[in-house]
């Protein structure tokens, strides 16, 4: 059982585990699961929750259909529902002695390396003063091209930021199936993945199911990141009162074993990266290149989508449109658009300065 050896977890919960679908708060599950994170904290573990509901209590409160939003008034309703919902973490929590902080974080806080460096010591610091982060979405200011837009890949994000060895993502369903099991009978659950090529080959995601935002297919992504990470990942059902105690008791969940991971730091931001700004495809002489440890260089180089900036998380895919790498490019896509095939001699010719020969440097570059 991974939680057990865990030293540090992250806890993913959803709206629907906060508020009914009679939008009344659950705060008899809430209490039950302060418990469970009282225990763990007893056991020397530290614990970051990554919560949703800001909205869902926003909207309870001022009597609003969640549908009918649009963004500028839910950045509005959010606003109002971070304190309700912090409100509704302190009051319980404090029953049970845990002290609670909150992080706000937007998509660029932990896709730009600087912010995420600060925003894995301010994780650390709180862990030191024995404080639990609670973790949200920074909704009252994300706009549509700046957001996650779901919890699962943020949590995911959270959990590589402070090195957690286990992320729990709480969910309506007992963990990944083979098929939809509200539709079919003999649906069986998939109790470990270690290889995503090989374990899901024959699942198709889009028939699964259909829960909260992104569904199941979020939920494959963040467990992506996190097995490149270093870091297990655990879907279980979290409508049951002490989910994380039930967890542990019942043993009845989807768990995706991570690699081990020996990338340092910032190969591991690279990799975990949720928002890669473009895309290069790549030839076969290029793709051995990487393999044998090399830079990305112009003339291996054959097509590129996305709009992207120097310095910007990118993905490296094979003639077959096969990601192979992820990497931080040198270059704008408008520079790489005119550069793509050339040789490294041509290039300030073609530019007009000087710069760069690689487009993306072995030592910004995660091979997957």
């Amino acid at each position: 059982m991974p939680l057990k050896k865990s030293k540090i977890i992250t806890i993913k919960i959803g709206s629907s585990l906060l508020v009914d679908k009679n939008k009344k708060v659950r705060k008899k599950w809430l209490s039950s699961f302060a418990r469970d994170i009282q225990k763990l904290k007893s056991e020397n573990k530290k614990v970051v929750i990554v919560s949703s509901g800001a909205i869902a209590l926003g909207c309870i409160k001022m009597n609003y259909n969640k549908k009918n939003l649009k963004l500028d008034k839910s950045q509005a309703i959010a606003s109002i529902g971070q304190i309700e919902l912090m409100n509704l973490f302190s009051n319980t929590f404090t029953r049970y002695g845990l002290n609670i902080s909150q992080i706000l974080l937007t998509l660029e806080d932990t896709e730009k390396r600087r912010r995420s460096i600060n925003a894995k010591r301010t994780f650390e610091n709180l862990f030191n003063l024995n404080f639990i982060p609670i973790v949200n979405e920074n909704d009252t200011i994300a706009t549509s091209e700046i957001k996650y837009g779901d919890n699962d890949r943020l949590a995911s994000r959270v959990a590589q930021i402070t090195n957690s060895d286990t992320l729990v993502l709480l969910s309506d369903v007992d963990g990944l199936y083979n098929k939809n099991p509200k539709l079919f009978r003999d649906a069986k659950l998939i109790k470990k993945v270690e290889n995503f090529n090989e374990d899901l080959k024959n699942i198709d995601f889009k028939g699964i199911t259909e829960f909260g935002i992104g569904g199941m297919n979020t939920k494959i992504e963040a467990a992506k990141i996190c097995q490149l990470s270093g870091c297990n990942m655990i879907i279980a059902n979290g409508l049951y009162l002490n989910p994380i105690n039930k967890i542990i008791k019942k043993n009845k969940f989807t768990l995706f074993v991570s690699k081990v991971s020996k990338l340092d730091a910032r190969k591991r931001w690279i990799i975990s990266s949720v928002s890669p700004k473009g895309e290069l495809i790549i030839d076969d002489g290029a793709k051995k290149a990487l393999k044998n440890g090399k830079s990305l260089l112009a003339a291996g180089i054959k097509k590129i989508h996305g709009k992207f900036k120097k310095g910007d998380h990118i993905k490296i895919l094979d003639k077959s449109n096969k990601e192979c790498a992820r990497g931080l490019s040198s270059f704008s896509s408008n520079e790489v658009k005119k550069i793509l095939g050339h040789q490294s001699e041509e290039i300030e010719k073609i530019l007009g300065y000087t710069t760069k020969s690689e487009v993306v440097h072995k030592d910004d570059m995660v091979e997957i």
